[in-house]
């Protein structure tokens, strides 16, 4: 099917004739310009030049939040939620786009353009600068819509691989994956195959040192609709790690989830609970700490996420929970999560974080692991937590208008574009 766009034109020109009439002050018409919150890039300002881009979100008449997910192509779709406050109070609006796998940079900020354009239309229209917009449909409708012979089948595969080293250090890495996906609003099929090895030796001296690991996995995820807030599936995971000391590893998870919003509200807010039961066989590579070279055993775990995104910033939270049936005291508990607030007018605090209580290990090495395989690490080590932080600040202060773009020695900002996701 043919694509069609709808573009603004025209905006730009009337702009710099009117600026350059010396019977008006170009302030004058900035004062009636739509004040904007967007945190975007330099493109945008210089492609979407009929707005005010205000620093500080108490200042916008209109706000834009903005995210991006994976579609089942392999592509991206963005979409942009345009909020109205002040005079603009209780209008809102959400537009999108999609890109295919290999869309260009260019095509994709072309079509971002043309989708805020749109989108800005609504509140630019109550302004003085409305009288200056002309809109044009460039391309007719096709009246044919063709078949897909692939049924909405996406392939995808690539391998890499890289080489390093100097006189006494040599490393080489090499990985594959294949993967085939077809996503649909009923179905949601997701097939991978990855391998990846990698090799590092030192010479210390008289002494070599050398480790190598590699992992093989085949993955499988079917997941069905059953209503805007219900979704059934499972998995099926065949592979080997010998971080892990894994020489085969079966696991069936039959599952079941619920959302507390609609599904199709998922780029703006969510609240899964996702509950998996199923059966575990391994067979390892050395005998394990429990004196097991396999075992076969029952599992279940449970995953609550909670994301939103609003004016004030943006929270990505996320719990999991596992155990084996067989002896309840080995489980794993981990805690995810992503805040970013708004606390004042320039000022942005944003925390994230993790922390896992481990007692699941049940594949660990009888005989430990070598110092060499410690430093590289190489074999996975006895642990009752893991965890990680960051966090950071950002405070703005001064004029509130961000308008101008001054590209000379170097852009600052290009591609800055900033998405929130979930």
């Amino acid at each position: 099917m043919k694509k069609f766009s709808i573009t603004i034109i025209g905006a730009l020109l009337v702009w710099q004739s009117y600026s350059q009439d010396p019977e008006v002050k170009s302030d004058t018409l900035r004062s009636d310009a739509l004040n904007v919150y967007f945190e975007t890039s330099d493109y945008i300002r210089k492609e979407i030049p009929f707005v005010n881009y205000v620093r500080d979100i108490h200042d916008a008449e209109v706000y834009i939040l903005a995210t991006s997910q994976l579609t089942g192509s392999g592509g991206n779709e963005y979409t942009y939620f345009l909020v109205g406050q002040h005079k603009y109070s209780g209008m809102s609006d959400t537009v999108s786009f999609v890109t295919a796998p290999d869309e260009t940079t260019e095509g994709r900020r072309e079509k971002e353009v043309n989708t805020l354009k749109m989108g800005l239309m609504r509140y630019v229209v109550k302004t003085p600068l409305s009288k200056y917009i002309r809109i044009s449909f460039s391309e007719p409708l096709s009246e044919t819509v063709s078949t897909d012979k692939w049924n909405s089948w996406v392939f995808r595969t690539s391998l890499n691989g890289f080489l390093d080293g100097q006189n006494t250090y040599k490393s080489r890495y090499l990985s594959g994956n294949f993967t085939a996906n077809r996503i649909t609003e009923e179905w949601k099929i997701n097939i991978s195959l990855r391998y990846s090895y990698s090799d590092d030796k030192f010479e210390i001296g008289d002494d070599i040192i050398s480790s190598d690991n590699d992992a093989k996995s085949l993955n499988t995820l079917v997941v069905k609709s059953l209503t805007d807030h219900w979704s059934y599936g499972g998995s099926v995971n065949i592979g080997s790690s010998s971080y892990n000391n894994q020489k085969i590893i079966l696991r069936v998870m039959p599952a079941l989830e619920y959302d507390l919003f609609p599904y199709s509200e998922s780029t703006r807010r969510q609240f899964r609970i996702l509950y998996k039961a199923g059966y575990s066989y391994v067979t390892y590579i050395d005998s394990t700490i429990y004196g097991k070279i396999k075992e076969g055993l029952w599992l279940h775990t449970l995953t609550a996420a909670y994301g939103v995104i609003q004016k004030w910033g943006s929270i990505d939270v996320s719990m999991d929970y596992s155990n084996y049936l067989s002896d309840w005291s080995k489980n794993n508990l981990s805690f995810n999560g992503y805040i970013n607030i708004r606390v004042a007018k320039g000022l942005s605090v944003n925390l994230g974080g993790g922390v896992s209580l481990v007692h699941d290990q049940l594949g660990l090495v009888k005989g430990g692991a070598t110092t060499e395989e410690v430093l590289l690490r190489r074999k996975e080590q006895a642990t009752q937590y893991r965890y990680f932080t960051s966090f950071g600040f950002t405070f703005t202060f001064g004029s509130i208008y961000n308008n101008v773009v001054n590209p000379r020695f170097g852009n600052s900002g290009e591609g800055g574009m900033i998405f929130f996701m979930n």
